[in-house]
């Protein structure tokens, strides 16, 4: 086994492979591109943005643009924002944010706009995005500064908001434009996950420095209360609510440095996790996205091997479906309308990414 580490953006990558090619941009794990079971490419280009980032938000929108906000290495700062239009391929500008923000939330309302909420350097102030005039608006400040935490959509259209130092946790009102305190998780973390259940709960799971413990929210009665323990302990990993009811949990780290491998199912109706099949690549900072067909696809990882993988919950088995068209992590990955998914921006070897491609 060989190893090699690569410096991307400042940031040191290390790369543990059979066979390892240096190229002019950097290093390479030196697979080919595959085809996915129809025989045709599973990945394929569309228009770069108009900025390089990491670490930004993707935001599908009602009329099925795409809001792609902030994150680290745009040109104009940390501070911009763009939209993907699926019909034409192609990014264009929108307003611009109030605030710089890396490591935050954005998170379509039922009223059709955008919350913008928290981020790098654990910002407290929230802003609002107006498709239809484009433009970003002050909103009310959180009760604590925040970053990589998460904001989920609740049925009544109010937003939960948990994590960064500390246990507390808050909730946004749209009607009056503020955040107001819940009650608190009963660990803290940051780097988890929250998943909207379909009973209305959420699952909080994982988190830095690596915790295996979760939590779920009832909105009813504004309140935390420990569920089942994952088998492993994860943060940076990856959740998705499957068309079973049942929430996928996948990859992470349990140390902040090696990549996990494992999945693992939580079953909401015993309250417990169970393991299901390895993904093919041992994954941390990529994303999932839940497809039409009830598969999922995975996508991304920190080692830049490029690859993607389907998870089928009929089987519990992940698939190998070959390699994105740029390695990346960092990224983002958005559902679209009509059933492709948008790749965009990210980590590479060459730093900071503002290509894009679509699966299809």
């Amino acid at each position: 086994m060989l190893k090699r580490v690569c410096r991307v953006s400042g940031k040191l990558i290390v790369l543990s492979m059979l066979v390892i090619t240096v190229g002019a941009t950097g290093c390479s794990s030196g697979r080919s591109a595959k085809a996915d079971s129809s025989g045709t490419a599973s990945f394929v280009p569309t228009g770069n943005m108009i900025e390089p980032r990491a670490e930004s938000t993707a935001t599908l929108l009602s009329s099925g643009m795409v809001l792609i906000v902030g994150g680290e290495g745009s040109l104009m700062g940390p501070g911009s924002a763009e939209l993907y239009d699926p019909t034409a391929g192609t990014f264009t500008g929108t307003g611009g944010l109030t605030a710089v923000r890396v490591n935050h939330t954005a998170t379509l309302l039922d009223n059709g706009m955008v919350l913008v909420a928290g981020g790098d350097p654990g910002r407290t102030s929230a802003e609002l995005y107006d498709p239809a005039t484009g433009i970003f608006t002050s909103t009310g400040s959180m009760t604590a500064a925040r970053m990589k935490h998460t904001a989920t959509l609740l049925p009544n259209g109010e937003v939960l908001i948990t994590g960064w130092y500390g246990p507390s946790a808050e909730i946004y009102d749209p009607a009056a434009g503020t955040f107001t305190a819940t009650g608190s998780m009963t660990v803290e973390r940051y780097s988890h996950t929250a998943t909207l259940l379909a009973d209305g709960m959420v699952l909080v799971a994982g988190g830095e420095p690596g915790i295996a413990s979760a939590e779920l929210y009832d909105p009813s009665a504004g309140t935390f209360t420990p569920t089942g323990s994952m088998t492993v302990a994860r943060c940076e990993h990856m959740a998705m609510l499957l068309q079973n009811g049942k929430v996928l949990i996948a990859g992470g780290t349990s140390d902040g440095t090696i990549a996990l491998a494992s999945a693992e199912i939580y079953d909401p109706v015993v309250g417990t996790f169970a393991a299901t099949g390895d993904m093919t690549t041992a994954r941390m900072e990529g994303t999932a996205t839940s497809l039409p067909n009830g598969k999922v696809l995975i996508a991304g990882d920190t080692d830049l091997f490029g690859t993607a993988e389907l998870y089928d919950p009929s089987a519990g088995a992940f698939a190998d479906i070959g390699d994105m068209t740029t390695p990346r992590y960092l990224h983002t990955a958005t559902l679209l309308l009509n059933g492709k998914v948008l790749i965009a921006g990210g980590l590479g070897f060459a730093g900071y990414l503002a290509s894009a491609e679509l699966y299809e």
